[in-house]
């Protein structure tokens, strides 16, 4: 079995009788026969490339490939870096939390939501905090509407154990 080729046909792997015929500036040069189409773009020294195979018939064009590879690779490369990862983040608070502790928290969920990541916080109940499960929530409402101009929250409060989370992201 061959191996299995990527990318566009090439040249003699084209295997139609008539093809539809792009010039090397653009210029539309009809059907025509396959050999014909391989002899114009032999005798201009660049390479007969399949760009749309399921066109009937199909549309080549008479370009150098080794170029055509290398823009298709940097186009790609460039697609890839304007792709923006965002991470999650979490921020752990206790329902007793002091005013102090609060505000360096805060800081920090102002500064990941900056960067554009979006913020788990974590409410985490230990012992008898499980009974004062208010308390938890009350601390969780605070954060929301301390964050209403910079973030929307994704996911509510909601209890999963012994802890209670809500997922922040920039708005």
């Amino acid at each position: 079995m061959p191996p299995v080729r990527e990318g566009p046909r090439v040249n003699d792997q084209i295997g139609v009788t008539s093809v539809r015929v792009v010039g090397e500036n653009g210029e539309m040069l009809g059907v025509l026969p396959v050999q014909d189409a391989l002899d114009r773009a032999k005798n201009s020294g660049l390479d007969l490339v399949e760009v749309s195979p399921n066109a009937t018939p199909p549309v080549c064009k008479i370009l150098d490939y080794g170029k055509f590879k290398y823009e298709a690779q940097k186009r790609a490369n460039q697609a890839r870096k304007k792709q923006k990862t965002f991470d999650v983040k979490e921020i752990k608070m206790r329902p007793g939390i002091d005013a102090h502790d609060y505000d360096v928290k805060m800081r920090a969920i102002t500064k990941f939501l900056g960067t554009g990541d979006k913020v788990k916080v974590t409410m985490r109940f230990r012992g008898r905090e499980m009974a004062h499960q208010e308390l938890g929530m009350g601390v969780l409402m605070k954060v929301k509407s301390d964050l209403d101009d910079v973030a929307k929250v994704e996911q509510m409060p909601r209890l999963e154990g012994r802890q209670m989370t809500m997922v922040v992201a920039p708005r």
